[in-house]
């Protein structure tokens, strides 16, 4: 039930401090923008591409804005964490609340359930009004879209524990710096990875491999490509700088599952033994 209180208090406080309706009103001209876009070059394709060129190049700008989303997410999970500990440690509200009879554990995974029920909220509206918006304009649809958003959020869930870590033992910029520099490290060795598989470098591929081991971000979001259009992603032809030519197999999305958690009990048992 304390866990539970504190994931009701990390949902007040989004909305007290006015994150949630930003990100909520930021969401909406994302969509708006997308929407606008998205019809404007369809309208204008229709009149010169066949059928086939124009499901590809619906799923090539649907692509983009996932991508776009998946982005937007990533940076929600680092900006809503990244002083959920830190930020109460320096100015000292945290000490009036482990006075109380309750574990400190608690406060972390309280905080952290809260985070990513924000992020699966913020998924679906994103993601899911992406999805929506294509469907109803062109009639292209995704596969495999429950999976392929749960592998979204799992992105979401790696950052919130690696900030949760940080904010035990680092400064709120140090921790924020830490998270945004692990994903880009695993970004661009995701990159790295399919260029080497497209031109058959097995050093390349090792590195994107083992940048994915760092920080197992890209793998999720590749594999995410791979649910949601499978004959689209695999080809460079088509689906251009989002093609999958190095596919994350089960294992990856198995070892970001265990990377996620045991990041995740490493922040319960920094913060329980933090001298405070």
């Amino acid at each position: 039930m304390t866990t539970l209180l504190f994931v009701e208090l990390t949902l007040r406080e989004t909305q007290r401090r006015r994150i949630l309706w930003v990100a909520l009103l930021l969401a909406f001209g994302f969509l708006v923008v997308f929407a606008l876009g998205f019809h404007a070059i369809v309208t204008e394709m229709e009149k010169f591409a066949n059928l086939e060129e124009a499901i590809t190049i619906s799923g090539l700008l649907l692509m983009t804005g996932l991508y776009a989303a998946n982005l937007l997410v990533v940076l929600l999970a680092v900006l809503i964490s990244v002083t959920a500990v830190s930020g109460e440690i320096d100015s000292h509200t945290v000490e009036a609340i482990v006075t109380k009879p309750i574990h400190r554990w608690q406060m972390i995974l309280g905080k952290w359930l809260g985070f990513t029920l924000l992020m699966a909220l913020y998924i679906l509206l994103l993601a899911g009004g992406l999805m929506l918006i294509v469907y109803l304009r062109t009639g292209v649809a995704l596969a495999n879209i429950p999976t392929g958003l749960a592998l979204m959020l799992l992105q979401g869930c790696i950052i919130l524990s690696i900030t949760m870590l940080g904010g035990t033992r680092l400064s709120t910029l140090a921790n924020g710096v830490l998270a945004f520099m692990l994903f880009g490290i695993a970004t661009l060795g995701g990159w790295i990875e399919q260029i080497g598989a497209l031109l058959e470098n097995e050093t390349a591929v090792n590195i994107g491999i083992l940048t994915s081991l760092l920080m197992p971000t890209q793998a999720l979001w590749n594999r995410a490509l791979l649910l949601f259009q499978p004959n689209f992603a695999t080809s460079a032809y088509f689906a251009g700088p989002f093609a999958v030519i190095s596919q994350p197999s089960d294992l990856m999305v198995t070892y970001a599952l265990l990377y996620a958690g045991g990041f995740l009990l490493l922040a319960l048992i920094s913060f329980s033994r933090r001298d405070l």
